[in-house]
C-alpha cells in the first residue's frame, strides 16, 4: 500500500499586493491556492487592495465564492499607499508561522518554486527569495549601487516572491516599526537569507520606485555620507589648490590690488564651509542610525552544544 504524503503542520500566510491587475488576479490566486493546498493543512490568503480602480477586487471576490480551500481576507486600504506601506499592513494582519510575500501577480516562473522556497526556509534560512537570473538595466544599476554601499553580507536583486519566517518579521519590526523597504530590512536584520534563481526575467513594473530607491539608500546604506564626504574632500582639495595658487601669484607675480586678499578669504571660507558640512552630514547620519534603527546589535542565531 503506498504511503500517503503528510502535509505540513505549520500554519502559513500568503500576502498578495493588488493594484489594478484584473486580468491576472483569478489565475494567480487559483495557482497559489492550488500549490498551498497541495502541501499545507492550514493556510490563509490575504489580499491587500491598494486603491484598485478596476475590477480586480470584484473578480477576486467572484473567484473566492467558487472556492472553499482557505479563508480569504481582503484588506482595503483607504487610499493608494504604495507597495511597501500596503504590504506592511498585510504583514500586520498575517498570523502564519511563515509568510509568503507576493509583490506582483505575474507568474512567469514555475509555481513549484513556492514549495521549494518553503523547504529551503526549513533548512535554517529566515528569508528565502525567488529571483530571476536576468535583471533589467535600471534594476541592475540600482542594486549595484545599493550593494556597494550596504554593509550586509546578502546582496539584493530583483525578486518575484519571498518566504519570511515569523522570527524575521518580528526582528525587523523590533528594529523599525515602519518598513520603507522590506527587502533591505530583511537583508539588514542579521538573520540568514538565501536566494533561489530561476531562468528568465521579470516583466516591467509600472510602479514608481525612484522615491523608494532614494529612501532605501539613505536608511539602509551609508551612501549619502560617503558620497557627500567624497564631494567635500574633492572640493576641499580644489580650494586648497586655489589657496596655494593665490599665494604663489602674490609671491611671484603682480596681482591686482585686493585680488590676493579676496581669494584668500574666499578659499579659506569655502574650505571651512566644506569641513562644517562634512561634520554636519556625519551627525545627521548618526541621528538617522539612532532614530531609525532601534536595535544596537543583531544576532543571527544561538546554538547550544551539549557534551
Amino acid at each position: 500500500m503506498p504511503k500517503l504524503e503528510t502535509k505540513e503542520k505549520n500554519f502559513v500566510s500568503a500576502v498578495v499586493y493588488l493594484h489594478n491587475q484584473q486580468n491576472l488576479v483569478e489565475p494567480f490566486f487559483s495557482t497559489l491556492s492550488q500549490r498551498l493546498q497541495e502541501h499545507f493543512e492550514h493556510f490563509e490568503l490575504i489580499a491587500v487592495n491598494d486603491g484598485c480602480s478596476d475590477q480586480t477586487v470584484d473578480k477576486l471576490k467572484e473567484w473566492a465564492k467558487r472556492q472553499s480551500v482557505a479563508p480569504l481576507t481582503i484588506l482595503n486600504m483607504s487610499l493608494h499607499h504604495g507597495l511597501e506601506q500596503a504590504m506592511n499592513a498585510g504583514l500586520d494582519a498575517a498570523i502564519g508561522d511563515f509568510v509568503f510575500e507576493f509583490d506582483r501577480l505575474d507568474l512567469q516562473w514555475d509555481s513549484q518554486l513556492i514549495w521549494q522556497a518553503y523547504t529551503t526556509a526549513l533548512q535554517g534560512f529566515d528569508v528565502v527569495t525567488i529571483s530571476p537570473t536576468s535583471q533589467r538595466l535600471a534594476s541592475r544599476m540600482f542594486y549595484q549601487v545599493f550593494n556597494g554601499f550596504s554593509n550586509t553580507p546578502y546582496k539584493l536583486e530583483s525578486d518575484a516572491m519571498r518566504v519570511v519566517s515569523r522570527r524575521a518579521i518580528n526582528r525587523v519590526k523590533s528594529i523599525s516599526e515602519n518598513l520603507p523597504y522590506r527587502k533591505a530590512a530583511y537583508a539588514a536584520s542579521g538573520l540568514a537569507c538565501k536566494t533561489i534563481h530561476f531562468e528568465g526575467s521579470l516583466p516591467k513594473d509600472n510602479q514608481q520606485r525612484w522615491s523608494k530607491a532614494v529612501d532605501s539608500l539613505a536608511l539602509y546604506t551609508d551612501a549619502g555620507y560617503k558620497i557627500s564626504f567624497g564631494i567635500s574632500c574633492a572640493m576641499a582639495v580644489l580650494t586648497l589648490l586655489a589657496l596655494m595658487y593665490t599665494v604663489l601669484v602674490w609671491l611671484l607675480g603682480e596681482p591686482v590690488t585686493g585680488w590676493t586678499t579676496t581669494m584668500l578669504v574666499l578659499s579659506g571660507g569655502m574650505a571651512g564651509l566644506f569641513v562644517i558640512l562634512t561634520i554636519a552630514i556625519k551627525y545627521l547620519s548618526l541621528l538617522v542610525s539612532l532614530v531609525f534603527r532601534n536595535q544596537a546589535y543583531l544576532i543571527e542565531g544561538i546554538e547550544k552544544i551539549q557534551r
